[in-house]
């Protein structure tokens, strides 16, 4: 039985058909709450703890995945390529926004985390919390960063921008696709683009824009800020 629980084919199928089972739910009970990556983020938890499978071979079983999510990421360069008019003359204010809310997204948490009194290296490591993970852990490893450390805080970042993003800014009475996307981009990378995608293909498009342009001007900025700063 044990070697039927951890081999590579039922791990495979199992994260697969919790990720369904999951969007189900969230499509019925239409709740936040109930988004499918964190669901099915914490059944494969219990699944390993249960079980005793350790990460490593887990992550192995589901390499297949990771390669179809670097392809859907491509996917999102034709969605843009369908808005590519709806972007023109809008290019300054893109930039402007990217750049500002790249320095406000690492300044806040590291002057909040300096308050608290909070390590360097943990700093370094939180700080990119708003780019996706593969670029954020590009960029703390070199500034000495704990790489495992960043992984979950970008997760956390991403489920919580997509939990609590859209109703945000229908509270602020922000309702452009352009400001929309863009924020959940910006704020929660891959995971509010996925919601930004469910919202609208403008909506999507410009979200996965600004997801690449933040990951790209954090990885300028953020050794500068580390050097200056703090």
């Amino acid at each position: 039985m044990e070697q039927f629980l951890g081999s590579k084919v039922f791990i495979l199928l199992l994260t697969i058909a919790t990720y369904l089972l999951s969007q189900k739910v969230y499509r019925h009970f239409k709740l936040a709450i109930l988004h499918p990556v964190l669901i099915t983020c914490a059944a494969t938890i219990l699944f390993l703890l249960a079980t005793g499978i350790d990460y490593a071979h887990y992550r192995k079983s589901v390499d297949i995945l990771q390669f179809a999510l670097e392809m859907s990421v491509v996917a999102l360069g034709y969605l843009m390529y369908e808005q590519i008019s709806y972007l023109k003359g809008r290019l300054i204010p893109i930039f402007v926004s990217i750049i500002v809310g790249a320095v406000v997204a690492i300044v806040s948490v590291v002057v909040i985390a300096q308050l608290f009194g909070v390590e360097r290296d943990i700093i370094t490591s939180i700080a990119p919390k708003s780019i996706t993970v593969p670029i954020a852990v590009a960029v703390v490893e070199p500034l000495g960063g704990i790489v495992s450390i960043t992984s979950v805080v970008v997760f956390c970042t991403g489920i919580l921008g997509s939990i609590f993003g859209p109703w945000t800014l229908r509270r602020c009475g922000i309702k452009d696709p352009l400001a929309v996307g863009f924020a959940l981009g910006s704020a929660a990378h891959g995971i509010g683009t996925a919601r930004a995608i469910e919202m609208g293909a403008k909506q999507g498009a410009l979200s996965g824009l600004a997801m690449a342009l933040m990951g790209v001007i954090t990885a300028i900025i953020l050794p500068i800020i580390e050097k200056y700063l703090y």
